[in-house]
Parts: structure tokens; C-alpha cells; sequence
């Protein structure tokens, strides 16, 4: 398998740091409101790599994914509506893994809250000041900072030179030695409640966003690990700041950087200061779950997905295509699990090329068909077992447990496409007093357990009582 790294700008053969182990880190959402599908979208894409590390290759998969719980905008949010800063971030912690759980985001191996790893930052923190790659502001503040300049590799992983960057805008910065230093920790302000600090050597405060992640990676994944993901917003400062302080404190920290692009709206990156946030419970009101995971799924991780009216009917549509077929095909479901295609596995194992992946079903579904229309029904079921194969690695195989709502309505879905569309053959032909053919279709409805009704505005079809199915 190969994987565009970030850091390189390559595509590099993804080599395990351990034999048939795969280690994954990707930053969680920060709990400051309700999750959308802008922020969605990066666990799908990294919930699919999971998967296909797990299928297709075989590897024991540990993939951490933090919770930011404690964070200025969380403080500022959380004021603003009066309420404590610890119910409202877990308000939204709440509603961020409901909404993974109706989309079938596997849960992380672990999902560690940044709360609860603060002795671990302190460590992090004194071999940082101890090898001379952060201080302590000199005035009082009980702020400290990485100092950027003391780390020659800094901006690596944006390819970016330090007189170049912007300042940080992360703390006060009149106890910094040059205004790119980012926090570390943040002493108390006044007016902070108390519950939002912590004791230190160093005074009394709270975390620093970017010494929470390598923090936590550290605790559960060791000083070096596989992948390191996130989506592309991320890169910097957040992933280049957590790069540059584990490995200034001597940690391999990890070899592989991933970042999928964003969902954009209208051209614009879906957020809350556009006021446009689409929530997966609003959504899943219209739109079936497996659809909207298949549709936020369904492009490059790499590539940006427009959002657009009619997306979700698009992708309801193909979807349905698919999930059509299978039901056809294998009417009591699987019975044994397929083995993905070669063409499928050579589509994922290029950085996860879902565009191929997808066509590769695609003809799948197609060459199938064709052969339920020739009556080689075993040939049919034979390639639907590889399309819920291939289904099973994208997390989106109807007949899975956790679709067991959906699969009940796509069936009934499903029925009424099949016979509207044999109705309305059977009108056309009795239009052209073609009455064999008009006989024959009414047959196969009734063999079905369809009962037909003419009626002067039509035909009218019901599931028939007599016990057939």
C-alpha cells in the first residue's frame, strides 16, 4: 500500500513500525458546538483506512482519537451561554460521537479527553525546557513557550521558513521571545474559572492546544507511530507545532502525515462563522444514515467535496443502484463474505483511490445485473458476495447489523422501484395490445406475492396475503 504522505510530499510504501500492527493518531473535534458534516467528513475517511488496513491487509489496527476539551473557545462559548465549560464540552462531546455512531464510524481504540492527560503535558513540557527548546515567560504570566528558533527543522512539514510565517496568536505575546513562540501553557487569567486549571512547576493554568495532542499520542501509541492524521486545516500551526516539540524533546513521533481536504459549501469551507452547518441528525431526517456516510465517503480523501443541493439525492441514487442489485441477488443476504476484487485492492492500495474503488463496484453491479437479466442467478450472487465485500471495507454494506433500519426500508425501497418499473412495462405494453407480455409481467408479480389491481386511473399494486413472498 501506498500513502501520500504529507510531510515528504510523496507517495511512500507504507511500511508498519511494527509487523502486522498499524498505529493511528487523528485529532478529534474540539467540543465547542455541534458537529456538521464539514467536520464529519475527516472520521469517514479515516474510518475507511482502518478498515481496509484491517481487511485488506490483515494488520491490528490501534487508532486514538482525542477529545479537546479544554480550549478557548470552549471557555468563551460556554460563558456566553452560561453554563459550566465542562458541561458544555461535554455537551458536544455527546453529540459528536452520536452522530459517528448513526453514520457507523467504528469507535477508536481509545478516545483519551486532553482533561485528563495533564501530568503527562508537564513531563512533555520539562524535557522541552530541559534541552532548551521552551521557557517559562519571564513575566509571571505562568505562560510557556516553545521557542521556534531553537528548533532548526521548524516549518517542515508546511515547507514553510520561519520569517515567513505569521505571528502566533495563541497567547499574550509580550512574554515571548519572538512572536511565532507558540503556548505550551497558559497561566490563569483572571476571570478563568478555577476549574479550568491546573497546578504546575511552572504556576497554575491550562494546556496549550498543540502540547494536548503530542501528549496523548505519546501515552497511547509511544514515542513513535504509523500515521498521524487530520484534516488539511490542521497542517499548521496545529500538526507542524506538535511535529516540531516531539521531536525537539527527542521522539521519533510519526512517520506517516495524512490530511484530507475539506467539504466546502458553495465554494466555501463549511463552518460555523458561515453559518451554514449541516448536523447528521438534521440530515438523517430526509436522508437515509447509509446514504449520507456513502455520499461523504464517496470522493478522494485528498479532493475537496461539494457540498451543493441535490448532493444527497445524487448520492442516493447510486447508492441505491448498488443496494438494488444486492437485494436481487441475495435475497436471504450473504451467506459467506466475499474477497475484494484485485482491481478493488489495487484502487485502495494507492492512497486510497476510492474513485477506482467505486468504479470498480460500479461495473461489479452492472456485469451483475447482467446476469440476473440472462437468469444465471448463481453467477449474480457470486458478485454481489464480492460487492459486499468491497461495501464492507467503505462501511457501507446494507446488510450489516448496524444498518439493520435502513436495510428494513432500502428493501421496501427497493420492492417499489422493481415493480413500478415492471408496471409501467406491462402499461406500455398493453398500450400496444401487446397482451402476452402484459400477462406474462402480471405473472411474475403474482409469483412474487404482488397482487395487481387495473383501475380506470391505472394499476395498483400490494404485497399479496396468500403466504407467498
Amino acid at each position: 500500500m501506498q500513502i501520500y504522505d504529507s510531510l515528504t510530499q510523496e507517495l511512500r510504501d507504507f511500511v508498519p513500525l511494527h509487523e502486522g500492527k498499524a498505529s493511528i493518531y487523528i485529532c478529534g473535534l474540539t467540543t465547542q458546538g455541534e458537529p456538521h458534516i464539514g467536520h464529519i467528513r475527516f472520521t469517514v475517511a479515516f474510518d475507511i483506512l482502518r478498515r481496509w488496513l484491517t481487511i485488506g491487509h490483515g494488520l491490528e489496527v490501534t487508532l486514538v482519537r482525542n477529545v479537546t476539551d479544554i480550549d478557548d473557545k470552549i471557555l468563551n462559548k460556554s460563558a456566553e451561554a452560561g453554563v459550566a465549560w465542562n458541561e458544555w464540552s461535554y455537551r458536544f462531546e455527546r453529540a459528536t460521537s452520536d452522530a459517528l455512531d448513526i453514520l457507523g464510524v467504528q469507535r477508536p481504540s481509545y478516545e483519551p479527553r486532553a482533561t485528563g492527560h495533564v501530568t503527562d503535558m508537564v513531563d512533555l513540557m520539562q524535557i522541552l525546557i530541559e534541552k532548551g527548546h521552551a521557557y517559562v515567560a519571564p513575566d509571571g504570566s505562568g505562560d510557556v513557550y516553545f521557542d521556534v528558533r531553537s528548533w532548526p527543522a521548524y516549518g517542515e512539514l508546511t515547507h514553510q521558513r520561519i520569517d515567513d510565517m505569521e505571528s502566533a496568536t495563541d497567547a499574550d505575546p509580550r512574554g515571548k521571545r519572538d512572536p511565532r513562540d507558540f503556548a505550551l501553557w497558559k497561566g490563569r487569567k483572571a476571570g478563568e474559572p478555577a476549574t479550568a486549571s491546573w497546578p504546575t512547576p511552572y504556576g497554575d493554568g491550562r494546556p496549550g492546544w498543540h502540547l494536548e495532542c503530542s501528549a496523548m499520542a505519546r501515552r497511547w501509541l509511544g514515542d513513535e507511530f504509523d500515521i498521524h492524521g487530520g484534516g488539511i486545516d490542521l497542517r499548521f500551526p496545529h500538526h507542524e507545532n506538535e511535529l516540531a516539540q516531539s521531536r525537539a524533546a527527542g521522539f521519533g513521533f510519526a512517520r506517516y502525515w495524512m490530511h484530507n481536504a475539506f467539504l466546502t459549501l458553495a465554494g466555501e469551507k463549511m463552518s460555523k462563522s458561515l453559518g451554514n452547518g449541516l448536523s447528521v441528525p438534521e440530515l438523517t431526517r430526509t436522508i437515509r444514515p447509509i446514504v449520507l456516510r456513502f455520499y461523504l465517503g464517496s470522493v478522494h480523501y485528498r479532493s475537496t467535496l461539494e457540498y451543493a443541493p441535490g448532493s444527497l439525492a445524487e448520492a442516493e441514487a447510486a447508492f441505491s443502484r448498488i443496494e438494488t442489485f444486492l437485494l436481487r441477488a441475495l435475497p436471504d443476504g450473504p451467506v459467506e463474505s466475499g474477497a475484494v476484487p484485485a482491481g478493488f485492492a489495487a484502487a485502495m492500495n494507492e492512497d486510497l483511490n476510492i474513485s477506482e474503488a467505486l468504479a470498480v463496484i460500479y461495473t461489479a453491479v452492472r456485469d451483475g445485473n447482467s446476469l440476473l437479466a440472462a437468469g444465471d442467478a448463481g453467477g449474480a450472487a457470486a458478485v454481489a458476495t464480492d460487492v459486499v465485500a468491497m461495501l464492507d471495507v467503505l462501511g457501507v454494506n446494507p446488510f450489516d447489523p448496524h444498518w439493520s433500519a435502513d436495510a428494513s426500508d432500502a428493501s421496501s425501497d427497493a420492492l417499489a422501484v422493481l415493480v413500478e418499473s415492471l408496471l409501467t412495462q406491462r402499461s406500455a405494453a398493453r398500450a400496444e395490445k401487446d397482451f402476452a407480455t402484459s400477462d406474462r409481467i402480471r405473472d411474475q408479480l403474482s409469483a412474487a406475492g404482488v397482487a395487481v389491481a387495473d383501475n380506470p386511473d391505472g394499476a395498483t399494486w400490494s404485497l399479496s396475503t396468500d403466504g407467498k413472498h
